[in-house]
């Protein structure tokens, strides 16, 4: 008997999304206007880069690559939460909820580490030009893309299967906008001593890019603190101060989310940091990366005049 109750729970269910007549159409249009210029917007960045010559450099592939990991981190959450807003169901099965998780946090921490990596090259760039496309080679940058994902995808893989084995057997609802790990682990019906260890594997992943990053930028602007030319030193902090924003939305919203350990927050401010590293990050990301960077925003006009020639000629 016991060992049916253990796994009657085959599906979670999300109680906090509005009914469909409660406000949830708004919410609906809202969230897919937002996801709508999220994939669009990234991936306008993501084929201008692949498209535009100029922007053939280890700087632009990082970014294009961010911009292709904020599509797929999105898209893990944001089509579900859409379908909760307009379903009575509003629930996940044990399975997708599972895998939500293990692909959310899969490219969440790759997205970190490829942060991590263009800070090191802006670093490079900055502190050490001469000697950058010694350093920076296009092997190295295929090489550190491809550890980033290897990575990214087989640090969450033993935590995910652990999961799998727990006993769920009532309560099931989550009370987050999408499957999370300490929700999920909360509702199992067995020893949860082991969140301390899960926050801890996350505490050490965050701050470790955090203080990579920190100190590269810190040693950037102390290097172009020191340019005589103002010119040159306007453009370095211009070339910087995309890379700083989206550091600071996305890892400042993560590490309220997962440096808390044991403080607990309001529910309504749980989903609002949630909804920042989760959407309002990779929202901001093509504004960002596209008002600020004149170069993008060539390869951008560049990409939609071609691709009108293109239309015009083959009318």
């Amino acid at each position: 008997m016991d060992k049916k109750n253990q796994t009657k729970v085959t599906e979670f269910y999300f109680p906090d999304f509005p009914q469909f007549e409660d406000g949830g159409l708004l919410l609906f249009i809202l969230l897919l206007c937002v996801y709508l210029f999220i994939v669009v917007g990234n991936s306008m960045i993501f084929f201008a880069v692949q498209l535009d010559v100029r922007l053939h450099n280890p700087m632009y592939s990082f970014i294009s690559i961010f911009s292709f990991l904020e599509i797929c981190y999105t898209t893990v959450t944001i089509p579900k939460m859409l379908y909760n807003l307009v379903s009575k169901e509003k629930t996940i099965s044990f399975i997708g909820c599972l895998l939500q998780m293990y692909f959310f946090h899969s490219f969440g921490v790759t997205e970190s580490l490829i942060l991590t990596i263009m800070a090191i090259d802006r670093y490079v760039a900055i502190c050490n030009p001469l000697r950058y496309a010694i350093i920076i080679t296009p092997k190295l940058c295929t090489q550190l893309s491809t550890g980033s994902f290897t990575l990214g995808f087989l640090m969450l893989l033993p935590e995910i299967v652990w999961m799998s084995t727990l006993p769920f057997c009532g309560p099931n609802q989550i009370h987050q906008l999408f499957c999370d790990l300490e929700p999920v682990l909360l509702l199992a019906c067995t020893d949860t001593s082991m969140i301390l260890i899960e926050d801890v594997i996350h505490a050490i992943s965050i701050l470790s890019c955090v203080s990579i990053i920190t100190l590269s930028y810190l040693r950037i602007i102390t290097v172009v603190l020191k340019i005589p030319s103002g010119e040159s030193r306007q453009k370095a902090f211009s070339t910087c101060t995309a890379h700083i924003t989206i550091f600071v939305l996305f890892f400042g919203s993560v590490s309220l989310m997962y440096l808390r350990f044991s403080i607990t927050f309001q529910p309504l401010l749980e989903k609002i940091i949630a909804l920042m590293f989760a959407v309002l990050a990779p929202f901001f990301n093509p504004i960002i990366y596209s008002l600020r960077n004149k170069d993008m925003k060539d390869a951008i006009k560049k990409m939609f005049c071609s691709q009108k020639i293109f239309t015009v000629h083959g009318s």
